[in-house]
C-alpha cells in the first residue's frame, strides 16, 4: 500500500509526462518583461521542452551584452533595429524617465511609447531573414509578452498558435472579455480598490466606459502594420481572443478577489525565489547596522540612474536621517560628482533584489509599483514604501496600501523630511510587518509554484490540442451583443410599443359616446 501511495502522490505532483514541444518566446521588450521571459523560458527548458526565445535587442534596457541569456537553457534568437533609431529612441526615452520622476505621467506619453512599439513592429515584420528562419523552425506553441501588441501580430503573421502571458494585473489595459461588475472590481488605471464608496463607483463606471476609446487608441498606432503586412488587417481585440491561455503575472494575497473565466491562469510570483546568501561585500554592509538592519531602494530597471538631481539631494537627505542601512540601485557612475552619497547608503549598479528582501536583517523596501518587485516583497513578508512613476504602478500601489503591505508617496511629495518620517513609521509600526508576513503565507502556501503551474497549463493546451474549449462564446461577440445591448434595446421598444398601445386604447375609450336610457 505504502508503494501505490508514492505513485499515487507522484501522479498527483507531476503531470502526465509527454513529448518535447519545441516552443517560442517573444520578448520586445527589456527591463522586467525580459525577466519574466527570461524565467518563463527556462522554467519550460527545465521542463523538458525545446525553447527559443526571439529578443529584441538595442532598447533602452537591454543593452549589449546585459543580456545574454543563461547557459545550457534555452537558446536566443535577436534582432536589433538600427544604431541611428536605437540612438534615437534611448534619448527620448531618457527624457520620459525625467518627466516620470517630476510627476508627469499622462496617457498621451504612454500613446507615443505604443507609437515607438508600432515602428519597431513594423520593422521586425519586414524582416525577411528573421521571419523566414522562424517560420523555418516550425514552432509548435508561442508565449507572448502580451503587454506588446505586436507580439500577437508576429505570431498571426507566423501563423502559430500561442498562449498569452501579460506581465501584470486582472485589470490591464487589453480587453479580454473577463466578468468585470463596475461595482467592486476597479477599471485600469483608475486608482480605486475593491471598496468603492459611491463617488469611486460612478468613477469606475466613466473609468470603464472611457476605457474602450482608450484601448482604440492605442491599437490605432498599429494600424499601419496590419495594413502593410496582411492582405486582411487583423483586428487586435479578435487576436487576444483567439489566446489559447491568458496567464497573468498576479497572485491573490496581492490581487483583489473577481471573477476568472477558464483560459484565464494567476501564476504571479515567477521571480520570488528562496534567497541565497548575498556576496560578502553586501554582508559586510548589512552587518555594520545590527538589528536596526538595512532597507533596498530600487525605483526599477528603467530609472536606476536617471541624473535628475533635486530628487536625489531629497532622497539621499531623508535616506541619512535614518538609522538604517540603505543599499540603494543607482549606477555609481552617473551619480552627481559633487553629491557625497549619507554615510549609511551604499550605491551598486545593480543588486539581488529577491536575495536581499529574504535576508533576516530586510525592514523595508522602496520601490516604483513594479508588479514583480511587490510579489517579491509579499513572498518574503517585507513592508514597501512606494514611488508611483507611471503606467500600472499607480494601480498596484493602490493595493499595496488596501492590503495592510505598505504606504505610498507621490514623487511630488519626495521631500527628506517626509521620507524619513514615512520609513520610520513603516518599519517601526509592527501592524507593516504583521500584514506582510500575513501575505506571505497565502502567497507561499500554493500547491504549485507559479512556474509549475504555468507549465501544467500550457502543456494541457498542447496536450489537448488547443484552448478553445476553454474559451466562451463571448470572446466572439461584438461588444453590443455581449452587454445585451440588442436585447435591452429590442425589450424598450416592446414596453414602448405595449404603452403606446396601452395610452391609444385609453384614448380611444374615453372617445366613446356614452349611450342614453330614456
Amino acid at each position: 500500500m505504502s508503494r501505490l501511495t508514492l505513485v499515487l502522490l507522484f501522479l498527483l505532483e507531476y503531470p502526465i509526462l509527454q513529448e518535447s514541444a519545441k516552443v517560442l518566446t517573444v520578448c520586445l521588450i527589456g527591463g522586467s518583461h525580459y525577466m519574466l521571459m527570461d524565467e518563463i523560458s527556462h522554467t519550460f527548458y527545465k521542463s523538458g521542452h525545446e525553447v527559443r526565445m526571439l529578443l529584441q535587442m538595442g532598447n533602452p534596457v537591454i543593452r549589449g551584452l546585459d543580456y545574454v541569456g543563461r547557459p545550457n537553457s534555452y537558446q536566443i534568437i535577436s534582432w536589433s533595429a538600427s544604431e541611428m533609431y536605437i540612438k534615437e529612441y534611448n534619448a527620448w526615452f531618457l527624457e520620459q524617465q525625467k518627466e516620470f520622476l517630476r510627476g508627469r505621467d499622462d496617457f498621451n506619453i504612454f500613446l507615443n511609447f505604443m507609437g515607438h512599439l508600432a515602428y519597431q513592429c513594423d520593422l521586425i515584420l519586414s524582416d525577411s531573414d528573421l521571419i523566414d528562419g522562424l517560420r523555418n523552425e516550425s514552432f509548435d506553441l508561442a508565449i507572448l509578452d502580451a503587454f506588446n501588441p505586436c507580439s500577437f501580430l508576429l505570431a498571426h503573421f507566423l501563423g502559430l498558435r500561442y498562449v498569452a502571458f501579460y506581465p501584470g494585473t486582472l485589470n490591464g489595459l487589453p480587453s479580454i472579455g473577463l466578468p468585470s461588475p463596475f461595482s467592486y472590481v476597479p477599471v485600469f488605471n483608475s486608482q480605486l480598490s475593491d471598496h468603492m464608496g459611491f463617488w469611486g463607483r460612478v468613477k469606475n463606471v466613466v473609468w470603464g466606459l472611457l476605457s474602450p476609446v482608450a484601448e482604440r487608441l492605442v491599437h490605432a498606432q498599429f494600424k499601419h502594420v496590419g495594413e502593410r503586412h496582411f492582405s486582411t488587417p487583423p483586428f487586435l481585440p479578435h487576436l487576444y481572443g483567439q489566446a489559447e491561455l491568458w496567464a497573468f503575472n498576479t497572485d491573490f494575497s496581492l490581487e483583489f478577489p473577481q471573477p476568472l473565466m477558464p483560459y484565464t491562469v494567476c501564476v504571479g510570483g515567477l521571480l520570488s525565489k528562496p534567497a541565497v546568501p548575498v556576496s560578502q561585500e553586501l554582508e559586510d554592509f548589512i552587518s555594520g547596522y545590527g538589528e536596526e538592519g538595512f532597507v533596498v531602494v530600487t525605483l526599477g530597471s528603467m530609472l536606476s540612474s536617471v541624473p535628475l538631481e533635486p530628487i536625489l539631494q531629497e532622497m539621499n537627505a531623508g535616506f541619512a536621517a535614518v538609522p538604517y542601512g540603505v543599499i540603494w540601485r543607482y549606477h555609481p557612475l552617473r551619480w552627481p560628482p559633487h553629491l557625497q552619497p549619507a554615510p549609511n547608503v551604499k550605491l551598486v549598479e545593480w543588486l539581488p533584489q529577491n536575495d536581499l528582501l529574504g535576508h533576516s536583517k530586510a525592514r523595508l523596501l522602496v520601490t516604483h509599483g513594479g508588479q514583480n518587485s511587490l510579489l517579491q516583497a509579499v513572498y518574503h513578508g517585507v513592508p514597501v514604501l512606494g514611488v508611483p512613476l507611471f503606467g500600472d504602478q499607480f494601480d498596484n500601489l493602490v493595493r499595496v496600501e488596501a492590503k495592510g503591505l505598505g504606504l505610498v508617496l507621490k514623487p511630488t511629495e519626495l521631500q527628506r523630511e517626509v521620507i524619513s518620517s514615512t520609513m520610520k513609521r513603516l518599519i517601526e509600526d509592527r501592524r507593516f510587518k504583521a500584514s506582510a508576513m500575513g501575505l506571505s503565507r497565502i502567497h507561499q502556501s500554493q500547491p504549485l509554484t507559479p512556474g509549475a503551474h504555468l507549465v501544467r497549463w500550457v502543456e494541457h493546451i498542447l496536450h489537448s490540442g488547443g484552448g478553445s474549449h476553454l474559451r466562451p462564446r463571448s470572446l466572439q461577440q461584438p461588444w453590443y451583443q455581449r452587454w445585451l445591448l440588442d436585447v435591452g434595446i429590442f425589450l424598450g421598444l416592446v414596453l414602448i410599443s405595449v404603452m403606446w398601445l396601452g395610452v391609444s386604447i385609453l384614448r380611444s375609450i374615453r372617445h366613446i359616446p356614452k349611450l342614453k336610457i330614456n
